[in-house]
């Protein structure tokens, strides 16, 4: 285990939708016939303590705790049992989402529709905090076993202050393990050295409880996995935000 700023500047970001059991449930669906893809970039990675902005226009901001996986070595065509000699070690990441531009149906409002993909919802700047602490596969011989929690602390109301327990599960429910997320990714995608695997959520988001609950301006939202650490942002509105470009030289 070793402090690291986090990756401030990956060449790839790839993340893996619907891949826990339990959260496939929640949500309603059925389990996906293969590994769902999208992409976030750069502009989404933040570290530990900085402010997750709040896009101007969206009003259900979410939170995703995560297993983030750090590529150490290419990995191109590589099969499933050679896969993991391909990581260099994890990470905790938060994969925020803004779920009315997701299109998720208990965010929309009357007359809202969602973007028809997920790149403005999942890939707005600072919607990837990564946490402080790198963990080498050394200390992680299994990534399946490890616990995932996630806290929202609310800014405001009766609260305030606390933390409000959001997701509670397990890597072992992931429909698609890291080994195989692996080998499907790199048929098609090349990972290189420094590239992220996020490796998708439990259940317990925002969405899908009744009622629905978002992240506020004030909050501050918690994300922790078991041996490997903590990230934890506060979350501000794009109002505020005022570190303008400065954010790309962290």
């Amino acid at each position: 285990m070793r402090l690291a700023s986090y990756i401030p500047n990956p060449g790839k970001i790839v993340c893996v939708g619907l891949n826990y059991r339990d959260h496939v449930t929640e949500g309603g669906r059925g389990l996906p016939v293969r590994p769902l893809l999208f992409a976030k970039f750069a502009n989404t990675v933040i570290g530990d303590g900085d402010p997750i902005v709040r896009p101007e226009g969206t009003h259900a901001l979410d939170l995703e705790v995560e297993l983030g996986v750090v590529i150490g070595t290419t990995a191109r065509r590589v099969p499933e049992v050679r896969a993991l000699d391909h990581v260099a070690g994890y990470v905790v990441v938060n994969d925020v989402s803004a779920r009315d531009w997701q299109g998720t149906k208990q965010a929309l409002r009357e007359g809202e529709t969602g973007d028809g993909q997920w790149l403005r919802a999942k890939g707005s700047d600072t919607f990837l905090p990564v946490g402080p602490v790198f963990v080498g596969t050394d200390e992680i011989p299994d990534p399946q076993t490890l616990r995932l929690r996630s806290w929202r602390i609310p800014g405001s109301g009766p609260d305030r202050g606390r933390r409000l327990l959001m997701q509670d599960g397990t890597t072992a429910d992931m429909v698609w393990g890291v080994a195989a997320l692996i080998e499907y990714i790199s048929r098609a995608i090349t990972l290189e050295p420094g590239d992220i695997i996020a490796t998708g959520t439990p259940s317990g988001v925002g969405a899908f409880r009744d009622p629905p609950v978002f992240l506020e301006p004030g909050d501050r939202v918690r994300c922790e996995i078991d041996g490997i650490g903590v990230v934890e942002n506060p979350v501000i509105d794009w109002s505020d935000d005022t570190s303008g470009a400065d954010r790309a030289h962290h």
